[in-house]
């Protein structure tokens, strides 16, 4: 008996165990395997959310500018797209005008000067001669008055001169942050008025002062705090990733066909070189929670019935269904507890 064990037994478990590997992983008539397999291992995962949003500018990253004193363009030296530093001439308008009022107050100022040099002596004189008794006090105050006026004319005439002087400046246009401009809205030879109501006509935006504008789906914000690290790609550096952190969670929600998100502000902390311009679209990743050196499977290998998680563990050829019990899960892999060891090799379905 013995003797035909071996001459046969052997040859049929051999055979069982090779028609077993073969199942699994034969190859098809294409040249796949007709099962993946993924090994139990630890690894670091984190919880995240995931959302796309806007690149914005920070709250006084855009400089809109304005004339401060109505004229004519006389000369615009501003083109979309261009850098500027701050302090640099953009624009200059026509002075042709201040430059003469300024002339004028000028003028005026000088004879305001000489009123009161004239009535400073005088009332000098006056005060000898009232010491002396030739003349009356009368004829004093009126000396001293006199006097006083003179002294507020010059004083009025000198803030006329400054006033004027300060509108002169303003014909002259700076850029009041560094940055890119991003519209111009006038020409040379068009007239620029002031005022509030005036239109901007230069936009300035500092490109080193951005935000992301994420939009979260409201079943994930409660999950999402300040101070928690965020990582982005924009289509134009695809290869890139960005990192950030969130600064703000607004409390008003943003409903658009009938879905609601909240906005969530990541500050950029890391350019990477590269230049980022407002209103690229972004995808957004925000990390919740990090879970160190935790026993991780892949998270499509786990199957779910009646309300229990399973996974397929493939021993020497054999598959066995083996439940489990998990902790966090990221993108790609989900935290086994209990279930599985590490080294285990998991089915993956096709």
């Amino acid at each position: 008996m013995k003797k035909l064990f071996w001459i046969i037994g052997i040859p049929l478990i051999i055979a069982a165990s090779f028609f077993a590997w073969s199942y699994i992983f034969k190859p098809n008539h294409k040249g796949e395997k007709r099962a993946q397999t993924s090994e139990v291992v630890r690894r670091d995962i984190s919880s995240t959310v995931l959302a796309t949003g806007i690149i914005k500018p920070q709250v006084g990253a855009e400089v809109k500018v304005g004339a401060r004193v109505s004229g004519v363009v006389k000369k615009l030296q501003a083109n979309i797209g261009d850098y500027v530093q701050a302090g640099q001439v953009i624009a200059e308008l026509d002075h042709a005008e201040p430059q003469a009022k300024l002339n004028q107050n000028i003028a005026a100022m000088n004879k305001a000067r000489a009123d009161y040099e004239y009535a400073k002596l005088n009332l000098k004189r006056q005060k000898s001669l009232l010491e002396q008794n030739y003349i009356s006090q009368q004829q004093y105050d009126l000396a001293e008055n006199s006097f006083k006026i003179s002294e507020a004319q010059l004083q009025q005439a000198e803030a006329n001169v400054e006033v004027t002087k300060v509108q002169l400046s303003y014909t002259t246009i700076y850029a009041l942050t560094s940055g890119i401009i991003s519209s111009v809205s006038t020409q040379e030879g068009e007239t620029v008025l002031a005022g509030l109501s005036a239109p901007t006509f230069v936009n300035i935006i500092d490109l080193s002062r951005l935000e992301v504008q994420v939009y979260v789906d409201e079943t994930d914000i409660g999950k999402v705090l300040i101070g928690q690290e965020a990582t982005f790609t924009v289509d134009t550096y695809s290869d890139t990733d960005f990192k950030g952190k969130v600064t703000a969670i607004y409390p008003k929600a943003v409903i658009q066909d009938n879905v609601v998100n909240y906005i969530v502000v990541v500050e950029i902390e890391n350019f990477q070189d590269k230049i980022l311009r407002p209103e690229m679209t972004t995808t957004v990743t925000i990390y919740l929670e990090s879970r160190k050196d935790v026993l991780t499977v892949p998270s499509r290998a786990i199957t779910r019935e009646k309300g229990e998680r399973f996974v397929t563990v493939v021993e020497g050829g054999t598959r066995i269904n083996k439940k489990i019990k998990t902790g966090w899960f990221d993108n790609s892999y989900t935290e086994v507890t209990e279930g599985v060891e590490a080294g285990e090799m998991i089915l993956l379905p096709e």
